[in-house]
């Protein structure tokens, strides 16, 4: 096998003249395989493409409207699995066309995924340089504390455009949601879910003009990215408020029909375990979307430990510390919801291949 045979996709709209030159630079180095994408540039940015177009071992491949980060990614994704060897060509990587991305540190990117077991490489920034822009310091560690939050992992440049992606994985990442820069989120909750080999790589850290030419749109972009990032979240925390909701009524209507016949406790125990039913199939088949593994005897462990949790913690921190017990009760519930979704999503209703 070629060990340095290297395919680079770059996703590019309205590019600046020295695109070229950084394209032309990029296919002067051995066996380098170029993927340009030209996502519904307008007129006068044709010439730089059909300029690129010209170079060795280059593809230009066009949307005739502009259609996001995210889809071009996915073109380029899906011409290198049809058109690109496995054997000669075992990853890809993806750069930016700004000229952020030097052509050193797609090479290094390029080089460590044909010669290493990981699956996905980012290329991650130094954010405490002063020469990063105040938006994108501050942005990327918020991003990345709510990553790791979310779904357990520490990835320093969440929003890194260049990536070292495996064969196996750029199968995956074609299916993904996400048409703009809301798909390379959805691309890293990806591969933590499916406990991909993520190696971070320490690339240099430019920005030209406080990255004034960047298409990112504060507000609307960074709305999509919290949105995928926190759909999930939000989905699991709609299903606990209605399996409450649900749980109290079921337990209304057993104490109407059954009050003489069975104790208030039989009464919150069935109640309870008719909520969880509901609570378990929404989460397995909407919220995490597992119908295919084995998941019942670990909901309902869990089940188990959160509900002796929830009813004698609040008891003895109340004997204890003399604290308002409705108080202890909220505050117990609501730390175990939290670590409940960790452990769902993680273990409970983990995908496995």
């Amino acid at each position: 096998m070629k060990k340095n045979n290297i395919v680079v996709l770059i996703p590019s709209l309205n590019p600046k003249e020295d695109f070229y030159d950084y394209a032309k630079e990029l296919t002067k180095q051995n066996n380098i395989h170029l993927i340009v994408i030209d996502d519904g540039s307008r007129e006068e940015y044709k010439n730089i493409f059909q300029n690129i177009e010209k170079l060795p071992n280059t593809i230009v491949l066009t949307h005739r409207i502009n259609q996001g980060k995210g889809r071009g990614i996915k073109t380029g994704l899906d011409y290198y699995l049809k058109n690109f060897n496995q054997e000669e060509y075992p990853g890809i990587v993806t750069a930016d066309s700004d000229g952020q991305h030097t052509i050193k540190d797609v090479l290094e990117i390029g080089t460590e995924l044909n010669n290493s077991k990981e699956e996905l490489i980012l290329g991650i920034r130094d954010f405490n340089q002063d020469n990063v822009p105040f938006k994108s310091r501050n942005g990327n560690k918020i991003t990345s504390f709510l990553f790791k939050l979310l779904y357990g992992k520490k990835i320093h440049d969440t929003q890194t455009g260049l990536r070292g992606i495996s064969y196996e994985f750029a199968k995956k990442c074609i299916t993904l949601k996400g048409e703009r820069f809301e798909y390379e989120i959805n691309m890293l909750i990806q591969a933590v879910k499916d406990d991909i080999l993520i190696k971070e790589h320490v690339i240099e850290t430019i920005y030209f003009n406080k990255n004034k030419a960047s298409h990112f749109k504060v507000i609307k972009d960074a709305f999509k990215i919290y949105k995928v990032m926190f759909q999930e979240f939000i989905y699991f925390s709609l299903s606990g408020l209605s399996s409450f909701t649900l749980d109290l009524i079921f337990f209304k209507l057993l104490y109407n029909l059954l009050s003489n016949k069975l104790g208030i406790f039989i009464l919150m125990l069935v109640s309870r375990i008719l909520s969880s039913v509901y609570n378990y199939n929404i989460n397995k088949y909407y919220v995490f979307k597992n119908d295919k593994n084995k998941t019942l005897i670990k909901y309902y462990q869990l089940f188990i430990i959160q509900g002796l949790i929830s009813y004698l913690f609040p008891y003895f921190i109340w004997k204890q510390y003399n604290i308002h017990l409705f108080i202890i009760k909220i505050g117990i519930d609501f730390i175990l919801f939290l670590i409940s979704y960790q452990i769902q999503q993680r273990i409970v209703f983990k995908k496995k291949d």
